[in-house]
């Protein structure tokens, strides 16, 4: 009796002891990982916006006043066929960023639909003319969903009397069309001017080859564009040169055409010769040479291998194969079992008739034909003769842009909340790159702070103690894989399951002997447990229903995540940028 009550004392006082264990090993890591989380949030500290004193043909930071500065548009569609009254039904809002806050206080102009189209603008205080100017655009862009097929470009427009926010659309004339656009395969920064043929008076579309990839990022990105007066031109993303070139060279169409052309009057004549070879017509066929060999002929040295099966089929009926019960043999017709390959070929050479493999035939030459010379008549290839291009014009200053009166953003996208700010439009590159300074410089690495800050951290990995083999230290070898896999389990217990299946195993077993153990000490004593006995019998059956709970609930959490993303796939639409 006093042996029973004594190892049911010993047996409560491991069980209570483990789980302090366990207790305080978790308490000081929730309390390390309370601790470093607050660090982190109390190390974010983010200055108060002010607006900037930078001066600018045009500069907006969507100031409490800018709903003075920016009307949408409201123009109709074009198309009859459209079953919608307006073609830009998009909302626009300004407001702070929802996510990746760099400034408090800091509002920028947000598209607020997905799947629409939006267009607003802004007329300048007076026309921009950089005729004897560099021109310099920047502005920020922050994708605070992503963005998957969409544009957050802006446009220059041109000043003319038809310039009017309330039927600002796609078929408004601008002058320059700069920044980012991606949809499916294509992601570039657009670079687009429009250039006044002199001799017609029309304009074309003037389009950057080689366009530098877009920053595809929800933290703010800024882009910039620099004109010079030499016609050259640079692109930066971030403050980083991405591309250079001039107007005259990296464009298409060119800005100028070519001051020659094929004539289109004029035509080969009818004995010009232009084929460089021709059949030697002096050549004969050899008198050896055999057109009607065969490519291939059978191989005589070729033996039959002493295992092969001659009698045996290489198909056979299949022995498991049985007639279904519902044949009719008077309607269905004989019952004929399916065939299967002989199991006899698998360990031979082969079954069947044997027959001689072919090889390539030495004396095969195929069909003869002369060979080629030069040809005597040959004069080259012909080209029609060039005339002066009756359209030629020289444009030396494609970087004298019309003047321009607005600035618009007229975009489709899928995605919502994409946020502009801070724009420049002016000809200091010193100035834009102070507005940079007190604006971009010091959002951004508030923000880089802010997305790592919010990164999962990564799962424990299990590992054995690297350094101790089970046979030197049986005890810190044992130790070490039980620690790797509490570490795991606190985190997620399907995976530490999975990476150390023997410590869960382990356990597991403990946990059953000890309440065996428990339950025969009480048995061979025959008399109701001490209140220390059940209380470390519940604990031990409470630690397990615990345990079992976090594995249903990671395997439903993960099961939820799988289908959420499903769901977002399969209804994700996709459609050009306009």
């Amino acid at each position: 009796m006093r042996f029973n009550a004594a190892l049911a004392a010993a047996l409560c006082s491991s069980v209570s002891l483990l789980g302090q264990v366990r207790a305080a090993d978790e308490a000081a890591d929730a309390s390390s990982s309370s601790d470093v989380e607050s660090i982190v949030t109390s190390s974010i500290e983010r200055p108060t916006f002010t607006p900037t004193n930078v001066k600018a043909d045009f500069l907006e930071q969507f100031t409490d006043d800018w709903e003075s500065r920016w009307k949408a548009s409201h123009a109709k569609k074009e198309d009859s066929k459209a079953t919608e009254d307006w073609a830009y039904v998009g909302e626009w809002a300004v407001e702070e960023p929802e996510i990746f806050k760099g400034i408090e206080g800091d509002k920028g102009l947000v598209v607020k639909n997905p799947a629409a189209h939006h267009a607003i603008s802004a007329k300048f205080p007076k026309k921009i003319d950089n005729k004897g100017k560099d021109l310099v655009v920047q502005y920020e862009v922050k994708l605070q969903k992503g963005l998957e097929c969409g544009g957050a470009y802006m446009k220059l427009l041109q000043d003319n009397k038809k310039l009017h926010a309330d039927e600002f659309s796609n078929t408004s004339p601008y002058v320059i069309m700069f920044g980012p656009d991606k949809c499916g395969a294509t992601n570039k920064v657009h670079f687009i001017f429009k250039h006044k043929n002199p001799k017609t008076g029309e304009y074309e579309e003037k389009h950057l080859k080689s366009a530098p990839a877009a920053s595809i990022d929800k933290k703010t990105t800024l882009y910039t564009l620099i004109i010079n007066q030499s016609n050259d031109f640079e692109i930066k993303i971030n403050g980083e040169s991405k591309k250079k070139g001039n107007l005259l060279e990296d464009f298409t169409p060119s800005v100028n055409p070519e001051k020659e052309i094929d004539d289109p009057k004029d035509s080969k004549p009818d004995d010009w010769v232009d084929e460089a070879k021709i059949p030697d017509p002096e050549a004969t066929k050899p008198e050896d040479w055999d057109e009607d060999a065969p490519f291939e002929i059978s191989d005589d040295e070729a033996e039959k291998p002493n295992d092969w099966l001659e009698d045996e089929p290489t198909m056979i009926p299949d022995p498991e194969a049985e007639k279904p019960e519902d044949w009719d043999d008077e309607e269905d017709g004989d019952w004929i079992p399916p065939t299967v390959p002989n199991s006899k070929c698998d360990e031979v050479s082969g079954c069947g008739k044997w027959e001689r493999p072919t090889k390539k035939n030495p004396a095969y030459k195929g069909k003869w034909s002369p060979e080629y010379i030069d040809n005597p008549a040959y004069k080259g290839v012909w080209k029609p003769r060039k005339i002066a291009n009756p359209d030629y014009f020289e444009d030396k200053t494609p970087a004298k842009f019309e003047p321009m009166g607005a600035i618009g953003f007229e975009i489709w996208t899928m995605q919502s909340d994409i946020l502009f700010d801070n724009i420049y439009i002016g000809h200091s590159i010193e100035d834009a790159e102070k507005l940079k300074a007190e604006t971009y410089d010091i959002k951004a690495p508030i923000e880089e702070e802010e997305e790592n800050a919010s990164k999962p951290k990564p799962k424990p990995v299990a590992e054995a103690p690297i350094d101790v083999e089970f046979m030197e230290d049986p005890v810190a070898f044992i130790r070490g894989k039980v620690d790797a896999f509490w570490s795991i389990a606190k985190e997620d217990p399907v995976e530490a399951v999975k990476a150390l299946p023997e410590v869960a195993g382990g356990i597991g077993a403990v946990v059953v002997t000890i309440i065996a153990l428990i339950g025969a000490a009480i048995a061979m004593s025959g008399g109701t447990p001490p209140p220390q006995v059940k209380e470390a019998a519940e604990k031990t059956k409470q630690a397990a229903a615990d345990t079992k709970d976090q594995v249903v609930d990671s395997v439903s959490s993960g099961a939820e995540k799988v289908q959420a993303e499903a769901n977002k796939r399969t209804t994700r639409s996709s459609g050009p940028a306009e």
